[in-house]
């Protein structure tokens, strides 16, 4: 299994660590999937994706349901996706993705941060372009064949699959998401959970125990930021 999986797994188990924090991520990515497409899971391919990675999470069904009827309320304000760029510690460079209803208040956390452990939030492009946009999906093949399957596939933008620990993977560009959505959705293919994960083309493997501590010391306090949706980084 190539190393963009060994990446997404990792990162994928480290937000979902902290099991409040997890809920209330899911928790915005379903009100943004209602504002931006209704309320119906039927129709509303973002909003399924997020009911179905709400499964995969453990999340009560209970707070799935209050998340929709929130975002179909008339005064619940709609979230602004917003990507910051920087260098933590010892040059490794991270990219946050954040929903937020105060982008001031979002910035000024983010920045700070970085800055109480060392590092420094960056311009918009410093540091975008060291990472490949990714998309995966976790399917249960029910029976089906991965080579045939595989071969299926590869026209809606298959770059991977593979299977491990009895849960098979797929991983395709982030622009083919879609595509390869309604191409398993109409192969009967049962979506688990979906991410869409920003991989490092280079890791920064020569941190000794001590300063790869110094930079996860940052990685936990911005995913402990509520207006955190996901950090990604290319420490090795």
């Amino acid at each position: 299994m190539g190393r963009a999986f060994e990446y997404r797994k990792a990162a994928k188990m480290a937000r979902w660590s902290k099991m409040a924090v997890a809920f209330t991520r899911i928790g915005k990515e379903i009100v943004m999937a209602v504002k931006s497409g209704g309320g119906d899971p039927t129709t509303n391919t973002r909003l399924r994706i997020a009911i179905q990675n709400s499964k995969a999470a453990n999340m009560p069904k209970d707070n799935v349901e209050r998340a929709i009827k929130k975002a179909l309320g008339k005064d619940e304000k709609d979230f602004a996706e917003l990507l910051y760029e920087g260098f933590g510690p010892h040059g490794v460079a991270f990219l946050i993705e954040t929903a937020t209803d105060n982008t001031n208040r979002t910035v000024a956390n983010v920045r700070s941060h970085f800055n109480k452990c060392g590092g420094a939030l960056g311009n918009s492009g410093s540091v975008e372009f060291m990472f490949e946009h990714k998309a995966f999906f976790t399917v249960d093949l029910a029976g089906k064949d991965l080579e045939e399957l595989e071969l299926e596939l590869i026209d809606f933008g298959l770059e991977e699959i593979g299977t491990e620990e009895g849960e098979t993977f797929i991983q395709v560009g982030f622009t083919d998401f879609g595509k390869m959505q309604q191409a398993l959705d109409k192969m009967g293919i049962n979506i688990v959970s979906a991410e869409k994960e920003r991989i490092p083309m280079n890791y920064k493997e020569d941190l000794t125990e001590e300063q790869k501590a110094e930079v996860e010391k940052l990685i936990d306090r911005l995913e402990e930021d509520e207006d955190v949706q996901a950090v990604f980084h290319n420490m090795g």
